[in-house]
């Protein structure tokens, strides 16, 4: 895997994937910036989001379970003193679906955690990540 990162002017840096994908990322005023984009902290966090989020989605539909919706809110407590790493960090999971089995999402959700999410399984090496969920049916 490979990324690209040019910096555009004062705090501001192109981000550029291997995929042909391209995100702006930016400080805030404060700190020089001018609030044009994500703080690349801000990207590690929902990128780790994200990964969990594929993993869930997937192992719920390889299980069967009539997935329609699923969002993860990510609380995060960073080290006060550089380098302000990530010392917490809570996933909360909202699943909707028609007749889903709070078993298999909160094994989706283990899954994940422990076995198929790079980023988090990284990140957990120095934060203690927990999770939580709720199940929403729908007819």
């Amino acid at each position: 895997m490979k990324a690209r990162i040019k910096w555009v002017e004062q705090v501001a840096f192109l981000g550029e994937t291997e995929s042909g994908h391209a995100v702006l990322m930016d400080g805030p005023p404060e700190g020089g910036g001018r609030n044009l984009g994500p703080r690349p902290m801000e990207m590690l966090l929902i990128g780790t989001g994200g990964c969990s989020t594929y993993d869930v989605i997937h192992i719920l539909k390889k299980s069967r379970q009539q997935v329609t919706d699923c969002v993860v809110d990510i609380q995060a407590e960073r080290a006060t003193e550089d380098p302000k790493i990530f010392t917490k960090i809570h996933f909360h999971f909202v699943v909707t679906g028609k007749d889903l089995k709070t078993e298999q999402v909160e094994r989706a959700i283990k899954l994940s955690a422990e076995k198929y999410c790079s980023a988090s399984i990284m990140l957990g090496k120095v934060a203690d990540i927990t999770h939580d969920f709720e199940v929403i049916q729908t007819v």
